[in-house]
């Protein structure tokens, strides 16, 4: 199964074009990470675990 995640579903990103698919969540994951720092300025390091798992719960099964 399929895992997705669009930048646009988060709040406050909604004119973000960002969109990943990967096998499973993990890989998603790791895309969003990459997105964030390089399209964002964001640093994935400083996500709290509230964060990461709002993230998740966010990612579509396909």
């Amino acid at each position: 199964m399929a895992y997705t995640y669009r930048c646009k579903d988060y709040p406050g990103m909604e004119a973000c074009p960002g969109s990943f698919t990967a096998e499973t969540a993990e890989e998603v994951m790791k895309h969003v990470e990459l997105h964030a720092k390089s399209a964002h300025g964001e640093d994935p390091r400083q996500w709290s675990k509230d964060d990461r798992q709002q993230l998740q719960a966010m990612m579509i099964a396909s």
